[in-house]
Formats: C-alpha cells, sequence, structure tokens
C-alpha cells in the first residue's frame, strides 16, 4: 500500500505547475450535470451550538440559497465549468428566488421540475462562533424528483462529460441517473449525504464517492477516527467496486483510497468562520476540474483550495469562490 501523511501531495506537484495544468485545462470549459437538491437556508449563529432540550440565544435570521444539489452546481459553475442543474423546485416565493439565482449564475435550467402541490425544501442550520454548524432539512419538494424526469434530462449525455448527485432526493431518481451514467460511459460522482444505506450494486456504479467522516462511518461502521482508521474504512469501500473514494475530512484535509492506494491531501490554513457548504463547495469544484481533464491528484488540490476559501466566509452559495480567486490562492 501507497501511503502519504498531511503534507505527502504537495511535494508530487509543484504549485505552479498545478496552477498552469489548471489553466490550460480551462480552454475546455467540461460539462458538469448536476441532479439534486435546492433548499432555501435559514442560518441562525449563537455563541454555541444547543444540546438536546437546550435553548440559546442567537444573532440574526440570515437567508441564504442553499440545498446540496444547487450549491454544488454554483460551485462547479464559479470554478469554470459549463453546468446543468436536475431538480423539483416549488412554485412558491423561496423557489422563485432559488430558481432566478441560479440563473443568475448561468446555469442550464431546462430540467427543472416546479409541482405545485410541494413547497420548496428548507434547511434550518445553526452555526456556533467557531464556524461549527447542526443542520435539520425539509426535503418538501426535493421529494418530488421523479425518475422519469431525471431519465428524460439525461438521456443524451455523452462523454466527456461529468454527473453529480448527492442524496437529499429519492433514491430511484439517484439510481436512474448512476444507470444512465454507467451506460454513457460517464463518471458519476456521489455525495453520500445525508448519510443512506446504499446498495451494493448501486455503489459499483459509482466512479468517485466523496463522503466526509460521518458519512463514511455511517457507510462502513467504522468507529474511530484516526487517519488509519478512515483509510481502511475507504480501502474498503473502494474494494466493494467503487472506482475510488475521497474522504473529507475537515482541516485534517481529505483522503484518497484507489484501489491498494492512499493518498493525504492537507487542508488549506483558513480563518474559519462557516463550514456551511465546505463539503459541497470541494465536490463541485472537484466535477469542474475534473470534467476540465485534470488528474483526481490535480483535481483534489483545487477542490481543497477552494472549500478553504469558502470556510472563510458565510453562508453555503455565498461562500463559493470564484476561478480567479481559487487560483490566486496560496
Amino acid at each position: 500500500m501507497l501511503t502519504g501523511g498531511p503534507g505527502s501531495y504537495r511535494d508530487v506537484i509543484s504549485q505552479e505547475s498545478f496552477l498552469a495544468d489548471y489553466r490550460k485545462a480551462l480552454s475546455r470549459r467540461g460539462r458538469v450535470t448536476v441532479v439534486g437538491s435546492s433548499n432555501t437556508d435559514l442560518v441562525l449563529t449563537s455563541a454555541t451550538l444547543p444540546g438536546p432540550g437546550q435553548t440559546v440565544l442567537a444573532g440574526p435570521l440570515r437567508v441564504h440559497a442553499g440545498g446540496k444539489g444547487a450549491n454544488q452546481a454554483v460551485a462547479a459553475v464559479r470554478a469554470g465549468a459549463r453546468v446543468s442543474f436536475v431538480a423539483s423546485i416549488g412554485r412558491d416565493a423561496y423557489g422563485d428566488q432559488s430558481v432566478e439565482r441560479l440563473r443568475r449564475e448561468g446555469i442550464q435550467l431546462d430540467a427543472i421540475h416546479r409541482p405545485s402541490n410541494a413547497t420548496s425544501g428548507v434547511a434550518l442550520i445553526l452555526v456556533d462562533a467557531v464556524g461549527q454548524n447542526m443542520i435539520s432539512v425539509a426535503r418538501g419538494s426535493n421529494d418530488a424528483l421523479p425518475a422519469s424526469l431525471v431519465r428524460r434530462a439525461l438521456g443524451a449525455l455523452v462523454p466527456p462529460h461529468v454527473l453529480v448527485l448527492q442524496l437529499e432526493i429519492p433514491m430511484p431518481a439517484v439510481a436512474a441517473a448512476l444507470t444512465i451514467a454507467e451506460r454513457a460511459g460517464i463518471p458519476a460522482i456521489l455525495n453520500p449525504a445525508p448519510a443512506r444505506s446504499l446498495p451494493p450494486a448501486l455503489l459499483r456504479k459509482v466512479h468517485t464517492l466523496i463522503p466526509n467522516e460521518t458519512e463514511l462511518a455511517f457507510l462502513t461502521g467504522a468507529r474511530s477516527t484516526s487517519n488509519a482508521a478512515i483509510e481502511r474504512a475507504a480501502l474498503t469501500l473502494a474494494r466493494k467496486g467503487v472506482g475510488q473514494v475521497i474522504v473529507t475530512c475537515g482541516a485534517r484535509g481529505v483522503c484518497w483510497a484507489r484501489n491498494d492506494l492512499v493518498l493525504w491531501t492537507p487542508a488549506l490554513k483558513s480563518r474559519v468562520v462557516d463550514t456551511t457548504g465546505a463539503g459541497d463547495c470541494f465536490t463541485g469544484c472537484f466535477a469542474a476540474a475534473m470534467a476540465a481533464g485534470l488528474p483526481t491528484r490535480e483535481a483534489i488540490e483545487f477542490a481543497v483550495r477552494a472549500a478553504g476559501i469558502s470556510v472563510e466566509r458565510k453562508g453555503a452559495q455565498p461562500s463559493m469562490p470564484t476561478l480567479k480567486e481559487i487560483l490566486a490562492r496560496r
């Protein structure tokens, strides 16, 4: 087994060669299709997060565009990709605002389902003084995304292309998207959040699985969060047929496992304000880099840079950095 601790990846390629490679790849502006959720985030910030039965006082209510699918779509388009979004968004004020924001980002919205009998998804997000968060989601119209719409929307997918999925939408829609991607030879990236049981047959259709530590533990039963335990759990998933597993571990960095290879990429040194959406930023920017033709190592490095910028800002979609910002960060 090849392993590398934090700091090892930056020995593989220099910063300047990485930037040169990515700038060259940008001319291709890869295509990314995101199938997923769209929510409105209601955010409260307090000194500490409440425990069971506890009430804490918070600052002013902040309202942001969110939802894991929409977040990842915004991250990818700001990172330079051409992005299409497949989602179900309610016909209400929150939904109208979400659609308009996504359109202003330049995301293609031809496959947006607008049910009239379901309210738009809403996430209640609690953030503490050091940027850690707790999130509870009412999926609303996200539950109304039909597999038939996904099949129609993805029917014309052809390489080169990258598909991105999460688990805030019905499992039949996820399964339909993965099946189409497999048949078309399109690499599918799955962010298994929120954590749900995944059939082995479905996992085998995934090219890149991007869980965080909590989701990794749910999928594998791992009880420890040590680096060694994360590596073992990631390799376990990789050996079950997933193409590769990339575990986001917050300030500890990212663990990449494929076959018998394990490699760590350290996190960016950041002044953390709010971690909401950091994982979505990583996933969307990784997809953009992958669609542009960068190898996995360079794509991870690019996404780590982006996520490190996002945690220095408040909110999910508002925190997603632009390509210029990512390339300028050292």
